[in-house]
């Protein structure tokens, strides 16, 4: 089981209990590093290093670095390669920003998550997106890599925790239902129907729900480049929270949404029903850096994406900078990366600011 594997519930845990949970962390820790008594020479040497110590974690934390990963593709949607530094533009909020770092990542780490739509309107694409989301993790996954599974209908589950093991990944996939029904309780994720995304009696497709899920109980706790990917007809119906709380969620997980439209479109009209989860998917890929790809319910469709989505996280650049706004307030930025030769930019298009915790 790798380091970074451990169970995970997906329960929500309100910001102040987090809060509180660090800050008792933190007392414990400088409680524990506290210097045995002895001498006072090395009393005071101790101090001197702790002072220290503590001077430079604050010009570290009064640093606001960002970090941003993107592709760069020409007009015709093909991946640009052998760009520098002096071929980009950066803005914040339209002010420039200068570039600190830039570099091509293939190689870095990758935390990725899948997940599932598993409601009734899936019923005629399920097995397609198991088979072939099977093989794109085969395909994809390194020994560096981590990633998990989780299912939505109307509630959302982790069916499998981050693990590198492809097999355990795919028993995953396999284990995925179809659930056209209606939830008695909330016994899918344990702490929800307590909290903010309470699911008991919720109808439909708790689209929403699960991709905040996703992002702020399993992505924000990871570091370095991290994605998600949907496959879903991008209905959502019986969410508690918005699409703009699960854009926030993943905006500030720094995680990457990608969107396969799987859906018999057919079967929506067949049914008197209309068609709208494009456009919301649109809204949720362009502000998180991926993008939406529609496949329908076509085999070929489906693994052509899963390849362009391998192409893409193997083919990010990522760019670095110092941020002129020196307020850590955190309220949201916007930003802009432009190619001096006219290529187009998949980046996300803003980050939520650290905000400065008062001291006691």
């Amino acid at each position: 089981m790798p380091p970074r594997s451990v169970c995970r519930r997906l329960a929500l845990v309100p910001a102040v209990a987090v809060l509180m949970l660090t800050a008792a962390f933190c007392s414990t820790a400088l409680a524990q590093g506290t210097a045995p008594s002895g001498s006072s020479a090395s009393q005071q040497a101790n101090g001197q290093d702790q002072d220290t110590e503590k001077s430079d974690a604050t010009i570290r934390a009064n640093v606001n670095l960002v970090g941003v990963f993107f592709n760069v593709k020409d007009k015709h949607g093909a991946l640009i390669p052998n760009q520098t530094k002096d071929d980009f533009q950066l803005f914040e909020d339209g002010k420039p920003q200068t570039i600190k770092y830039f570099t091509a990542e293939s190689n870095l780490p990758l935390t990725l998550g899948i997940l599932i739509d598993t409601s009734g309107s899936q019923l005629r694409v399920l097995d397609m997106e198991k088979e072939v989301g099977g093989a794109f993790l085969r395909q994809i996954l390194t020994d560096k890599d981590l990633a998990y599974v989780m299912d939505f209908d109307i509630q959302a589950e982790l069916i499998q925790d981050y693990t590198r093991d492809v097999h355990r990944l795919q028993n995953a996939l396999n284990k995925v239902k179809i659930n056209s029904g209606f939830a008695s309780g909330a016994s899918g994720i344990p702490g929800l129907g307590q909290g903010p995304v309470p699911v008991q009696n919720a109808p439909g497709t708790v689209l929403y729900d699960a991709v905040y899920l996703s992002a702020n109980d399993m992505l924000s706790k990871e570091v370095g480049r991290k994605a998600m990917i949907l496959l879903t007809d991008g209905e959502d119906e019986g969410s508690k929270l918005k699409i703009k709380d699960a854009i926030e969620a993943a905006q500030r997980a720094d995680a990457i949404i990608y969107v396969l439209l799987c859906a018999d479109r057919g079967g929506y009209y067949s049914m008197g029903m209309g068609y709208s989860g494009e456009s919301e998917m649109q809204k949720l890929t362009q502000a998180t850096g991926g993008r939406v790809i529609n496949v329908g319910n076509k085999f070929d469709k489906l693994k052509e994406a899963f390849d362009q989505i391998s192409s893409e996280l193997r083919s990010q650049y990522n760019i670095g900078y110092t941020s002129t706004n020196t307020a850590f307030d955190g309220g949201y930025r916007k930003l802009e990366i432009k190619s001096k030769q006219g290529y187009k930019i998949q980046a996300r298009a803003g980050y939520y600011a650290r905000k400065e915790q008062q001291s006691q």
